[in-house]
């Protein structure tokens, strides 16, 4: 198969990118290339997503692997390379129901946005140019799989939300009491960068055509952090007698200025609830059914923290060990 990634040098493109290489494909990435190289055995073509796609990407791929955010760009791509089978990586933002479990054809999606918009400047315009992206390649492409990830997770997230946990239950020797939100039953779900690329890969290769969801089976938060413990445990970084778990419900959360996913005061992978109790809660039977196949969590963890040993200014996110003592500190001497 000639695969075009549209691509190939950072996360989720770099691990499709690798993937279908170890599968003896041949691979062209098309990138600008200066967030990091493109893997060994792929061809480099340069490539300003701005400024269109160059001339030598001809329309003579089997298939195309495109994780575009900008309408004008995928639309630019879809017309110069048609007659590929288009794998477009979308997101569970399309949804505009965050509080309802469910998947595509159950949940409504937010309205097309067909302009380009900043996300700096607007961040809510990611869901809807992402649907105006999926109408886009459904609309041109030979034939197409629409894939909409979750939180996606592993070695190399540049977002370093996931890794704050394997960060922080690798860290219980100076830190022993770990803060856990909201209630130990509920819904996380993440999937791993190097299964969705497998799977992605896949959907080129059998040129397989319809909506995904692409996330991994819901598990509770309970389970997550024990199966994060556990890699930092097989590591020799976590020592389970001297570790205690605490509880905090969301509303003392709220009350004492903490924010939830992502950001420098935040505990991320936690969102109150109801209001985003579908987010990580997703009925992904179609998807598996579709191929996707899923490693455990621990694993994922465990290959986390060796990469996060390996790379010193890997990013993780989330609030510092001091804040978090502050709040388990006011949480232990409520009335």
């Amino acid at each position: 198969m000639r695969l075009l990634v549209l691509g190939g040098s950072v996360f989720l493109s770099r691990a499709v990118a690798e993937e279908a290489v170890r599968r003896g494909h041949d691979v062209t990435c098309a990138c600008r290339g200066s967030s990091g190289s493109v893997p060994d055995g792929t061809r480099h073509v340069v490539a300003d997503r701005s400024e269109g796609l160059p001339d030598e990407l001809a329309d003579d791929y089997d298939a195309v692997v495109d994780v575009g955010r900008l309408p004008s760009w995928v639309r630019s791509a879809v017309e110069r390379i048609p007659s590929a089978h288009w794998v477009f990586v979308s997101t569970i933002n399309v949804y505009s129901d965050d509080s309802t479990p469910g998947g595509p054809g159950a949940l409504p999606l937010r309205e097309p946005l067909h302009e380009d918009r900043d996300l700096r400047e607007d961040p809510e315009a990611y869901g809807p140019m992402k649907v105006a992206c999926e109408q886009v390649v459904s609309a041109g492409a030979a034939s197409a799989t629409i894939i909409r990830p979750g939180l996606i997770v592993g070695p190399g997230d540049p977002s370093g939300r996931f890794t704050y946990w394997p960060a922080r239950l690798a860290d219980t020797a100076d830190h022993p009491e770990v803060l856990v939100p909201g209630s130990p039953d509920d819904s996380v779900q993440v999937v791993d960068a190097r299964d969705l690329a497998a799977w992605i890969v896949t959907c080129a290769e059998e040129r397989r055509t319809g909506t995904f969801d692409g996330t991994g089976l819901a598990t509770t938060r309970a389970a997550f952090v024990d199966a994060v413990a556990a890699a930092a445990r097989e590591l020799g970084l976590h020592d389970p007698t001297t570790t205690t778990f605490t509880a905090v419900d969301q509303d003392f959360l709220v009350a004492h200025e903490v924010e939830p996913w992502m950001g420098p005061r935040s505990v991320p992978v936690w969102l109150p609830l109801p209001e985003y109790a579908g987010l990580m809660a997703h009925d992904v039977t179609a998807s598996f059914d579709a191929g996707l196949s899923t490693r455990p969590l621990s694993e994922t963890a465990r290959d986390t923290l060796v990469w996060l040993r390996e790379t010193p200014d890997a990013p993780v996110t989330g609030w510092s060990r001091e804040d978090e003592e502050k709040v388990l500190a006011a949480w232990h001497e409520r009335a």
